[in-house]
C-alpha cells in the first residue's frame, strides 16, 4: 500500500503534461520496479529458462518429427543434452566449468548403461557409465597436469621470468613487437610439439609481460589470447603440429600422397599469414595503453638444489614433447614426468597443488565427455549422412566440408572432429568425378583438415583455448569475437590456397 501512495504522489508532483507524466513513469520503472540488480536477476532467469526449455522439447520430441532420418532415441538425446551444452556455455547462465560437470551428469542419468531405470533408452547405442566417468582421467587431462605442474614449479623458482628476459630480448620494448615475439615463439614451438604444452609453457613466459602492464590496461587481454590463437594458427604448419594434421595424412597416400616437405610448402605461408592478420587484429581490438613494455627483469637463475631440478625436469620435458617418438614416448606419458618428479622432490607441495586450476580441468572434461558421446553413439555420423553431398556443386561439397569441420570443431576436439569426418570425406571424394577438376581427395582433405583447426571460438573448443581462459584475464565473448573472425578468414584463406594450388597444378 505504501508502494502505491508512492507513486501517486511522484505522479501528482509530476503534473498533468504527457512529458512530466512520462518522466515521473520512468523514475517509477528505474528506481522503484527494476533496479540494475534486478534487471541482472531477470536476465540470469532468462538465460537459465532458455537454456534449459529448449533442451527439453528436443529431448521430449517424437523421433520422427526430428528431421533426420536414421535417428534413434539415445542420439536424439545426445542432441538435446549438445543444445543444452552449447547455450549454456554461450549465455553463461552458469559458470563454465559448472556446465561441464552438468553435461556428464545428464549423459550419466539418460543415455549411459547406468542411467535412470524411468529414463532407460528403447533403441540406440548406450554410453558405457565407465567411459564418461574414465573423461576425468583421460589424457589431454593428464597433459594438462604436467603442464600445471610445470607451470607452478617454473613460477616457484623464477624459471619463467628467466625464459622471458631471454626469449623476448630481441623483441624490445614496444607492446606491438613484445605480442608478435610471443606469437612467432608460441607458433614455431607449436609446429613441433603439442599445442597444449606450447600454450602452458608460453603463458608462464607470459607471466611477467602482464605484470608490467597497468591492472586495466585492455592489452592484457589481447596479450592472453595471443597465445593460444598462435598456438592454433601454428599447429598446421606441419603433419605432426596437431593430430587432424596426422590423422589426414593416414588418408593423403598413394596417387593422393603428400610428403612432409610438400605439407610444410602448402601450410607455412598459411601460417605466416594468417598469424599476421591475427596479430593486427589483436593490436585493433585490445590496444595498449602502455608505449612501451618495461619489462625488468633482473637477477639470475637460481642454483638451489630443487631449482636445478625444475630447469632439469622443465628441459627433459620439452625435450621428449619434441623427440619424444624416437624413444617412443607420446607427450601424454612424457606429462607424467614432471607430476612425478615435482611430487617426489617436494618442489610441488601440497599447498602448491591447491593451486591448480581444477575449473579449467572440469572445462575440458566437459568438451571430452560431449565429444565422446558426439561419437560413440553415431549421432555425429548420423548428421553427416543425411547431408546430401552428391547433389551440391563440387565448389559447395569442398565449402561445406571444411565449415562442417570448423562447425564441429568449436563443440568438440578437433581430434574427433578429424576422426570422424576423414573417412567419410575421403569416400565421397573417391566417388564423385566432379571434385577430380578442383583437386580431388588432396583439395577436400586439406580444406576440412585446415578448417578444424580453424575451431577457435569457445574456451571449450580447444586445450589451449581454455588454459588462456583459466587466467580470469578474458571472457567467452572474447573467443566468440576473435575465434569467429580469425576463424572465418582462415576458412576463406583455405579456399583460395587450394584453388591456386590447384590452378598452378601443384595439388
Amino acid at each position: 500500500m505504501g508502494k502505491i501512495t508512492n507513486y501517486a504522489n511522484k505522479l501528482a508532483s509530476a503534473g498533468t503534461s504527457k512529458k512530466n507524466g512520462r518522466a515521473a513513469l520512468d523514475a517509477i520503472t528505474t528506481t522503484e520496479v527494476i533496479t540494475p540488480e534486478r534487471r541482472q536477476s531477470l536476465e540470469a532467469i532468462f538465460k537459465l529458462g532458455v537454456s534449459i526449455l529448449l533442451p527439453l522439447i528436443i529431448f521430449f520430441l517424437p523421433t520422427e518429427w526430428i528431421p533426420l532420418s536414421g535417428i534413434d532415441v539415445v542420439q536424439q538425446r545426445v542432441m538435446a543434452i549438445f543444445v543444452m551444452a552449447t547455450l549454456f556455455w554461450i549465455l553463461e547462465p552458469v559458470p563454465i566449468y559448472a556446465t561441464s560437470v552438468l553435461i556428464i551428469l545428464a549423459l550419466l542419468l539418460t543415455v549411459s548403461d547406468k542411467s535412470l531405470a524411468f529414463l532407460e533408452a528403447t533403441e540406440g547405442e548406450l554410453l558405457s557409465y565407465k567411459a564418461i566417468l574414465g573423461t576425468f582421467a583421460s589424457p589431454i587431462i593428464i597433459l594438462f597436469l604436467g603442464g600445471f605442474f610445470l607451470a607452478i614449479a617454473g613460477t616457484k623458482y623464477g624459471l619463467d621470468k628467466n625464459m622471458a628476459r631471454v626469449l623476448l630480448k630481441p623483441f624490445g620494448t614496444k607492446p606491438i613487437y613484445v605480442m608478435l615475439g610471443l606469437m612467432l615463439i608460441t607458433a614455431t614451438f607449436s609446429m613441433f610439439m603439442s599445442n597444449t604444452a606450447t600454450t602452458v609453457m608460453m603463458l608462464t613466459i607470459l607471466s611477467p609481460v602482464l605484470a608490467s602492464l597497468p591492472e586495466k590496461d585492455k592489452g592484457k587481454a589481447g596479450f592472453v589470447l595471443a597465445i593460444p590463437i598462435a598456438a592454433n594458427v601454428g599447429g598446421i604448419g606441419t603433419p605432426i603440429g596437431t593430430p587432424p594434421n596426422a590423422i589426414a595424412m593416414k588418408y593423403l597416400v598413394g596417387e593422393y600422397a603428400v610428403s612432409f616437405g610438400t605439407w610444410m610448402f602448402y601450410a607455412i605461408p598459411f601460417v605466416v599469414i594468417l598469424l599476421t592478420i591475427s596479430w593486427f587484429l589483436l593490436q585493433k581490438l585490445y590496444p595498449c595503453k602502455a608505449k612501451e613494455l618495461r619489462v625488468d627483469i633482473k637477477g639470475t637463475f637460481d642454483k638451489s638444489t630443487k631449482a636445478i631440478i625444475v630447469y632439469a625436469t622443465f628441459a627433459t620435458t620439452i625435450l621428449l614433447w619434441l623427440f619424444g617418438d624416437f624413444v617412443g614416448l607420446n607427450s601424454y606419458v612424457t606429462a607424467v614426468i614432471p607430476i612425478a618428479v615435482f611430487s617426489l622432490t617436494s618442489v610441488v607441495t601440497k599447498e602448491d597443488f591447491n593451486k591448480i586450476s581444477w575449473d579449467v580441468l572440469w572445462l575440458v572434461t566437459g568438451g571430452i565427455a560431449m565429444g565422446l558421446a558426439l561419437e560413440k553413439t553415431g549421432l555425429a555420423r548420423t548428421v553427416v549422412e543425411n547431408i546430401p553431398f552428391g547433389t551440391f556443386s563440387p565448389y559447395i561439397i569442398i565449402a561445406a566440408a571444411a565449415v562442417l569441420a570448423v562447425t564441429m570443431a568449436n563443440f568438440m576436439s578437433n581430434t574427433a572432429t578429424a576422426n570422424l569426418l576423414m573417412p567419410m570425406i575421403v569416400a565421397l571424394a573417391v566417388s564423385l568425378d566432379s571434385l577430380i577438376p578442383l583437386g580431388g581427395v588432396t583439395a577436400i582433405v586439406l580444406c576440412a583438415t585446415f578448417g578444424a583447426s580453424m575451431g577457435m571460438s569457445l574456451p571449450i573448443s580447444t586445450p589451449p583455448n581454455a588454459l588462456a581462459h583459466a587466467t580470469g584475464i578474458i571472457q567467452t565473448r572474447d573467443f566468440l569475437r576473435t575465434g569467429f573472425i580469425i576463424g572465418t578468414t582462415g576458412l576463406l584463406m583455405t579456399f583460395v590456397m587450394v584453388y591456386s594450388l590447384n590452378v598452378l597444378g601443384w595439388l
